[in-house]
């Protein structure tokens, strides 16, 4: 199997909280950050999906934090969906710390929604195979 993709991020002073440690909203933004990056590796931009009226949706996620990170620390935020049958798929994400500790584990169910109909299209995977110039990078 190859390597989940990531994206590098070096943690700002101004997104710590007052114990002096990464906010816990932020590793969130770290995530999606993550996502659309891979979105962009495999040739999709944002407009690309708004042209067709598809966006992208979380409808759930849960966080698990491990270890804390501090100002100046970078880490690797990596990024998989997990395909299946249906509307929604599985996005797994860890953000690792420069020596590869595990930081926090991201979990989540997406959906691509129709922005027309307010709905999610029955085949998102099918969807991103057909809009991505690398669809490998989705593990298509």
């Amino acid at each position: 199997m190859a390597e989940p993709f990531s994206v590098p991020v070096v943690v700002r002073g101004y997104e710590t909280d007052t114990q002096g440690h990464l906010n816990q909203a932020v590793y969130l933004q770290y995530a999606e950050h993550a996502r659309w990056s891979m979105l962009q590796k495999a040739g999709i931009r944002q407009q690309d999906l708004l042209e067709r009226n598809l966006g992208p949706v979380a409808l759930e996620v849960t966080v698990r934090y491990r270890r804390e990170l501090r100002a100046g620390d970078e880490v690797e935020v990596t990024c998989a969906f997990l395909w299946g049958e249906g509307k929604t798929f599985r996005i797994e994400q860890t953000i690792l710390t420069a020596d590869g500790t595990v930081a926090a584990e991201v979990s989540g169910i997406g959906g691509l929604m129709d922005l027309e109909r307010r709905r999610l299209v029955p085949d998102p995977r099918e969807r991103f195979t057909a809009l991505a110039d690398a669809p490998e990078v989705f593990g298509l």
